[in-house]
């Protein structure tokens, strides 16, 4: 079981957190040494709440394609379904 328990963690859960995903995923914005440093450098204000957004939005987009793509395959099967039942 610790074989399969550590090959599930190589081959699953550790892209993702190479590929900075998943729930300990932080953006460069919200990186609180990024953050001080710009304040000491008199930089403007970083605009969280419009790249949660974006972000949202992005999600929003993904899942629209995805159930695009789901309806599409849909009726390509029940078109392909009702092209057989001529035959």
């Amino acid at each position: 079981m610790s074989a399969v328990w550590r090959t599930l963690q190589h081959y699953v859960l550790w892209p993702a957190r190479r590929w900075r995903r998943g729930p300990e995923a932080r953006s460069l914005c919200r990186n609180p040494r990024f953050a001080s440093f710009l304040a000491q450098n008199n930089r403007r204000a970083l605009d969280t709440d419009f790249h949660d957004a974006v972000l949202r939005g992005r999600r929003w987009v993904r899942r629209a394609l995805v159930a695009l793509l789901a309806a599409a395959g849909a009726w390509i099967a029940l078109e392909s379904a009702r092209a057989l039942t001529v035959f």
